[in-house]
């Protein structure tokens, strides 16, 4: 099993969303749960189909200052408005390295779409390094099948970000089969998580023996997704699963007025 490159790379992914991954495994999702986060990681199936050892974090850099202005010229020429950081590997590993790779990328034309389920907390010292950055927008991944103290945690950190630059909740959602005792107890926690402002809500992909759905704890349905079939647990038929070109919320910097993207601190 190979492990993944350390240098960093923009890459177009199949959806037409741009991602800028500044690490890549997941060790800390991975020790939660040998088969990843709700026990059915899409990222570490894929990683698995195509040899990469999903179980080791990888930080990723620029090898030369030459390779950062090259990032930045294809950054600013991109057809979308924003670059992802935290897809197939979460930013929160090490934020100290995330925030460094930000601060050499941060003078291009596009926002800077962080996604993170905060394994690790963000100091008031990075905080504060992420306030003096333009057009950042942090989404915190979160679910109802996320256990209690990892959805308090998440919700205290979509709450502390919200001081310092664009805070979105992205909720992992299901089709929670409400006539299952657990499934009926889940659906209610979800609907408190949609109770909160910006929110995203994202579909859950699963596989077919993932264990949520063989304890019939919640439904699912088969559609073509990338051209492949695949069975999603659909909380809200009107969710968006299309081009991320055509996504009205362009993970959440439709949210908010650009006028007010700068904060003030005091």
């Amino acid at each position: 099993m190979s492990y993944y490159s350390s240098e960093i790379t923009l890459v177009k992914n199949k959806r037409g969303c741009y991602d800028l991954d500044t690490s890549k495994g997941c060790s800390s999702g991975m020790r939660l749960n040998k088969n990843g986060c709700y026990g059915d990681c899409y990222a570490s199936r894929s990683a698995k189909r195509y040899g990469y050892n999903f179980n080791k974090t990888v930080l990723r850099g620029f090898y030369s200052r030459e390779y950062i202005g090259n990032i930045v010229s294809k950054i600013n020429r991109i057809e979308m408005p924003f670059i992802r950081i935290g897809v197939t590997g979460d930013p929160s590993e090490n934020w100290e390295h995330t925030l460094g790779i930000i601060n050499k990328i941060k003078y291009s034309n596009k926002a800077i779409v962080i996604v993170t389920k905060h394994w690790n907390n963000l100091t008031t010292k990075q905080l504060n390094q992420l306030s003096h950055i333009n057009n950042i927008c942090v989404n915190t991944s979160i679910s109802a099948l996320d256990n209690k103290q990892l959805r308090r945690n998440r919700i205290m950190q979509y709450n502390r970000l919200k001081y310092y630059c664009m805070s979105v909740l992205r909720i992992v959602s299901c089709d929670f089969n409400i006539d299952n005792k657990i499934g009926n107890k889940l659906d209610q926690i979800q609907n408190k998580l949609f109770n909160n402002d910006n929110t995203l809500d994202t579909v859950l992909r699963v596989s077919k023996d993932n264990p949520y759905l063989t304890s019939s704890i919640i439904n699912v349905v088969t559609i073509y997704f990338l051209k492949k079939k695949s069975l999603i647990s659909l909380n809200n038929p009107n969710t968006f699963i299309g081009h991320c070109s055509k996504c009205p919320e362009m993970c959440g910097i439709n949210f908010f007025d650009k006028k007010q993207n700068q904060l003030t601190l005091f």
